[in-house]
């Protein structure tokens, strides 16, 4: 097994052949059962193999424009700081400040460049920010109302900022389709009220009026749109019926490419109208599941992305792209109610989002088994049954597919890595390193 940093050095490597594009590796599942098979459960693997592969992916995709890497998707410094070392990602897409004050101190000055994605509401990490000039040049905050230039101004009252307080505009980026002028539903996340240049301006006026003495109190250098009816909703469906999923796709397809051409126009619009009072650093656009599309959009300067360097089963319904399966997850068997049916300790490691069976982890290996619909995966138990539950012993392990990326790395404190089947290292987690940030 090698040592942290050399294993980091081959994951760079790894990243970097990656880059060339090629074939997806195949599936880890029985080489990690075989690798980790004298390694307690529960236990996360990633392979650098398919890590590579989906790196080179996405930096095809975004077709020479840089991408900020979401932390939130991460969640472990190792692997944030090996691909950030591979030329085309550049940045952080942080979800939390306190998160961003962890990352701005890391001592491998790798996390230079933050910016958080949500407004914060944490008066104590606001006022550790003001007081770290380091800190206040690494992150930009996100805000998209008066309200929060408010409460954040208050926050800071009594206080000298060691630099002005960098901030990002959140424009809206739903689709809202209207008839005869007037909207007639909402299509994507309710996050912004920012959603025209009129809005824009209001806002970025506002924040000029704040000072610290005969200083601006907060500098605003950026806008961020993220069209999460595209880059986070897959365009064609798998729930087993054919023929609907075939029609929902159709549907589907055709509502990003309205939702994309409204975006486009909007966009442009509010970054010219801001670029009048402001002199911005960066317009930040897209998500995994978006970036040939937004990356087309001259307004935007950088793309973001995250999940698609983990592969989750989320992300397994595009038209447009494949990811390999970079991370997966094993839980023991510790208890057989029947014959044909195991039951393992928790792997109910349930993504956030709407509930629904897309929310649960998927059993991959071994082959052949399924959820007991009356059960589903639990916190503490998960049956199984299926044609290779006769031949699991107590003890073995069952390795499953998560929905989403870096939620996983919530509940281990490592990623033990492979590389063509052999064990490499492990990178710790967030959590590892006693670190939980929501």
């Amino acid at each position: 097994m090698r040592n942290l940093s050399g294993t980091l050095e081959l994951q760079e490597t790894a990243l970097a052949r990656g880059r060339s594009g090629g074939q997806a590796p195949p599936h880890i599942w029985a080489q990690a059962d075989a690798a980790y098979a004298g390694l307690s459960a529960p236990m996360a693997v990633l392979d650098v193999q398919a890590l590579s592969f989906n790196a080179g992916s996405l930096l095809r995709r975004a077709a020479g424009k840089p991408i900020r890497v979401a932390s939130k998707s991460i969640r472990s410094k190792e692997v944030l700081r090996a691909v950030l070392a591979q030329p085309g990602f550049a940045g952080i897409l942080g979800f939390t400040l306190p998160e961003s004050l962890w990352l701005a101190a890391d001592p491998s000055d790798a996390f230079t460049d933050i910016l958080v994605a949500y407004p914060t509401a944490d008066g104590h990490a606001l006022r550790a920010l003001a007081a770290d000039p380091a800190a206040c040049a690494r992150i930009t905050l996100m805000v998209d109302s008066t309200e929060q230039l408010q409460w954040m101004a208050a926050t800071l009252a009594g206080l000298s900022p060691a630099a002005p307080i960098r901030l990002c505009l959140d424009l809206d980026a739903s689709w809202r389709p209207a008839v005869g002028g007037k909207a007639v539903g909402h299509i994507g996340v309710y996050r912004s009220p920012i959603r025209t240049g009129a809005d824009a301006i209001a806002v970025a006026l506002a924040i000029n009026t704040y000072k610290n003495g005969a200083s601006p109190l907060f500098a605003l250098v950026g806008i961020m749109a993220y069209e999460a009816q595209i880059a986070g909703l897959q365009d064609t469906p798998h729930t087993g019926n054919k023929v609907a999923d075939l029609a929902k796709g159709a549907v589907l397809r055709q509502i990003q490419r309205s939702s994309m051409a409204e975006i486009l126009h909007r966009r442009a619009n509010v970054v010219a109208a801001v670029r009048n009072v402001a002199e911005l650093e960066f317009v930040n656009g897209g998500g995994t599941g978006s970036l040939e599309l937004t990356t087309k959009d001259a307004s935007v300067t950088e793309l973001a992305a995250g999940s698609g360097l983990f592969g989750p089963t989320l992300f397994d319904g595009y038209s447009r792209f494949t990811p390999a399966h970079a991370v997966g997850f094993a839980v023991p068997v510790v208890r057989r109610p029947e014959p044909n049916v195991v039951t393992v300790l928790g792997g109910g490691w349930i993504a956030s989002g709407p509930s629904g069976a897309d929310r649960s982890p998927v059993p991959v290996y071994p082959a052949g088994l399924s959820m007991i619909g009356t059960e589903g995966a639990g916190e503490v138990q998960t049956p199984l049954r299926g044609r290779a539950a006769a031949s699991l012993r107590i003890g073995a392990k069952v390795w499953f597919r998560h929905a989403k990326s870096g939620e996983v790395c919530e509940h281990v404190d490592a990623l033990e890595m492979l590389d063509g089947g052999q064990p490499v290292g492990t990178a710790p987690t967030y959590r590892g390193e006693g670190k939980a940030f929501v």
